[in-house]
């Protein structure tokens, strides 16, 4: 598992791509943070994050299904797949070899915005105190939803040899599954009590839990079922020939 682990990352860094898709993530984050006054933190008027991690779910939507999307694709393509089949390790450890490798490009994109803390504190008026436990709260729900939307493209790149097409779908999905039932439920007919259960299904409901510094086993729960129900898809995929 670790040998793919590695042999993963290593090829994530092997050209620009993954330098560039890094790179994106933070200057995407950077212009709407510091520079469109839409979510721009240095107009808000007091030191807080919350424009950040309110903007990066969204990111992260788009960045996580470019790490994912050529990992089952090209070496179906490629009849490499085949190959590592008959190395002595097993679906799931194919899968988690993968899985990992995509999950710590996430990290590492996610590393640097650690500076936009340090930028807020010094601009901070004196006195000021950071909202601590929210910020790390947030920042483990963002882990959180890093990897359940690394499971979700990791899995639908199993179930095509088109790159391109395991990107938009899997962009798709996690759009839904993130923004999509709190928008159902915002509908005037759900406005009767239906509407906080469908909030519960969607993942933005779980991370704006971990948001507030609360460490709740339910939303945890939540995304580790979510991660362990598609990568249970991806190693059933993975056992049925190309």
């Amino acid at each position: 598992m670790w040998a793919i682990c590695k042999k993963e990352f290593r090829q994530f860094f092997s050209n620009l791509t993954g330098y560039l898709t890094i790179l994106l993530f933070l200057l995407l984050n950077g212009l709407f943070l510091f520079v469109f006054s839409s979510f721009n933190i240095l107009d808000y008027g007091y030191a807080t994050l919350d424009n950040f991690f309110t903007l990066a779910p969204f990111v992260l939507l788009l960045l996580i299904p470019a790490v994912t999307m050529r990992s089952f694709p090209d070496e179906r393509r490629a009849g490499t797949l085949e190959i590592l089949k008959t190395k002595p390790i097993s679906n799931l450890q194919l899968v988690l070899g993968k899985y990992l490798a995509a999950l710590l490009v996430v990290v590492m994109a996610l590393l640097p915005t650690l500076s936009y803390l340090l930028t807020i504190s010094m601009l901070a008026a004196d006195g000021t105190v950071l909202d601590a436990g929210g910020i790390a709260g947030s920042y483990i729900g963002l882990f959180f939803l890093g990897a359940a939307f690394t499971a979700i493209g990791l899995c639908l790149s199993n179930y095509t040899t088109n790159p391109v097409v395991a990107f938009l779908i899997s962009a798709a999905l996690c759009f839904v599954l993130y923004a999509g039932f709190n928008a159902v439920a915002g509908l005037s007919v759900f406005q009767s009590g239906a509407d906080y259960y469908l909030e519960q299904i969607g993942m933005q409901f779980h991370y704006r839990g971990l948001s507030k510094g609360v460490i709740d086993s339910r939303d945890l729960v939540y995304f580790g079922s979510l991660i362990f129900f598609f990568l249970f898809l991806t190693a059933k995929r993975t056992r049925q020939p190309a």
